[in-house]
């Protein structure tokens, strides 16, 4: 019998290019039909078919309380009856900007944008035209949104210039872009020696989300904040999946580093479009209407989009939160370490606050070189022998994964059974 989400994946694909709207939903990666859902609750998301699932995907992250919190329902069903948009400002902006500046370590003034794409691509151009420099540096496996100077083949050897990784992208737009290897100290030293006067900024996912959860070494981060100060550098972190979810203050309160810019999305929305930029003073004044750089949208500051994410944001700061949160996600990698030994299945996890990383390999991955190494294959059939069971992980083995403070003791052994049964099957015979 075909499912509704198989009727309804061939009929979008007839109207959508590739049938979704976000290509990783295709299950292109792992194969298979991708799931069409209905309904979402607490840790629970239940499909077009009726099927239940324990959700470790969250939306891509913004979710942290779960599916439909009352809460944050309920205040953007207040809001969304005085109008969805004014394009004109409102008090919820500057109450959200407030709430911002107070959480995030390094924010003195913040911008409301869309989407994290809006907000990477309007750091990075605030900062060339503080700086006057046009060369951008990023790493290898970090992904920034889809902006055309952030769609770059990762370069493995030192000072690669930018090839455009994406048809649309003209070269001379992605030859300013310098691409480094995550957590090699040396090459960062190699390349502010060589170019750092040339450089306009660097951006860097603090904890990396996109190429799977790789940790950053902190030498590495720390000699990244030193060399961009000694040479006028823009240091950006990229937070918009590490914001509010590793740590009240994002990457940058738990490591203590302060960039001077930071790009926020995801869960300051609530699961609405939302995003900001935001940083230093004196860098962000060079935006219009004060300064030269242009930059603007029709939606930035959306009320209900504002509303879901203050409703959220305010209950982030109950005590424990985040420390609750670490804890049962902890949990989770500790028991799927554990059940992948038993049946002797070469297997790694680990966490940091609310994301954790799952790789076929022996060790946690330290840049893109070794995520690239760990065994494909093995997760593919890991995920859909994990969906069949009712636990719905990101569908590719480069995506790290979230758990909520909606997620209990009871989610959390269920699914360390469900892959106790699935590490039997990929058991090596």
């Amino acid at each position: 019998m075909t499912s509704k989400s198989q009727q309804l994946f061939e009929k979008s694909q007839q109207l959508i290019p590739g049938g979704v709207n976000s290509p990783v939903r295709a299950f292109r990666s792992v194969g298979g039909t991708p799931v069409f859902f209905k309904k979402g609750l607490g840790s629970r998301l239940w499909d077009v078919d009726g099927k239940e699932y324990i959700d470790y995907i969250n939306s891509w992250g913004p979710m942290i309380l779960g599916h439909a919190h009352p809460e944050v329902i309920k205040a953007v069903q207040e809001v969304a009856a005085n109008s969805l948009s004014f394009g004109a400002p409102t008090g919820l902006e500057l109450e959200i900007a407030e709430l911002i500046n107070k959480l995030v370590p390094s924010m003195e003034q913040v911008r409301l944008v869309s989407s994290g794409t809006e907000a990477t691509m309007s750091a990075i151009r605030v900062a060339r035209g503080f700086t006057g420099r046009n060369k951008l540096v990023k790493f290898e496996g970090c992904y920034h949104g889809h902006s055309d100077a952030l769609l770059v083949k990762a370069g493995s050897g030192l000072l690669t210039f930018g090839e455009p990784s994406s048809a649309g992208v003209p070269a001379e737009v992605a030859a300013h872009t310098l691409t480094l290897e995550y957590n090699n100290t040396q090459q960062l030293k190699e390349l502010f020696e060589s170019a750092g006067n040339e450089i306009a900024c660097v951006i860097i996912e603090p904890v990396v989300g996109n190429m799977n959860l790789v940790v950053p070494h902190i030498e590495f981060l720390q000699t990244l904040r030193d060399l961009c100060t000694e040479h006028g550098a823009v240091l950006i972190f990229d937070e918009v999946m590490t914001g509010f979810r590793v740590h009240l203050g994002g990457a940058q309160a738990l490591y203590n580093i302060r960039p001077d810019i930071t790009t926020l999305g995801k869960v300051i929305g609530g699961g609405l479009p939302v995003g900001a930029f935001g940083g230093r003073k004196d860098i962000m004044q060079c935006l219009a209407p004060l300064g030269a750089v242009y930059q603007a949208g029709t939606l930035s500051g959306n009320p209900v989009a504002v509303t879901a994410g203050l409703a959220t944001l305010k209950l982030l700061q109950a005590p424990d939160f985040h420390a609750k949160l670490a804890a049962q996600t902890k949990k989770l990698v500790d028991g799927l370490v554990a059940a992948a030994k038993e049946a002797g299945v070469v297997f790694s996890a680990q966490s940091v606050g609310g994301m954790f990383g799952l790789y076929f390999c022996e060790k946690c991955p330290t840049s893109f070189a070794e995520v690239m190494q760990s065994d494909k294959e093995s997760f593919n059939r890991f995920f859909h022998l994990m969906l069949d069971a009712g636990v719905y992980l990101a569908p590719s083995a480069f995506e790290a994964g979230f758990v909520s403070a909606a997620h209990t003791d009871a989610d959390i052994a269920f699914t360390i059974n469900a892959a106790k049964e699935a590490f039997k099957v990929l058991a090596p015979k």
